[in-house]
């Protein structure tokens, strides 16, 4: 699961990043797709257009992935370890005797 994360999630804030500044400049109402004007709802188009900058994300940051050099691959599986929340680290066990 530690791998869809490291796939998923930078493709996730670059999507955002991307349609941001896409739509920043480009009016949903007055976008046009194969010569013929895109009469959804702004909404929609937004949705639409996210959805589509994460799948191209996703490809690029897979990409990545597969083509890192396996030493550093090996790194990262060290370095996430056990844990299954890279977040916070395991809460440790209390002692017995310290109640």
């Amino acid at each position: 699961m530690k791998h869809v994360i490291w796939v998923m999630w930078p493709a996730f804030i670059a999507a955002g990043i991307a349609e941001t500044l896409f739509f920043t400049m480009i009016d949903p109402r007055q976008l046009y797709l194969f010569g013929e004007l895109v009469e959804w709802s702004p909404t929609a188009t937004y949705s639409t257009g996210f959805l589509l900058f994460w799948m191209i994300c996703m490809c690029s940051s897979l990409m990545t992935y597969f083509m890192m050099p396996q030493p550093a691959k090996d790194a990262l599986k060290q370095a996430a370890g056990d844990r299954d929340d890279l977040a916070r680290p395991k809460r440790r066990e209390p002692s017995g005797g310290n109640r």
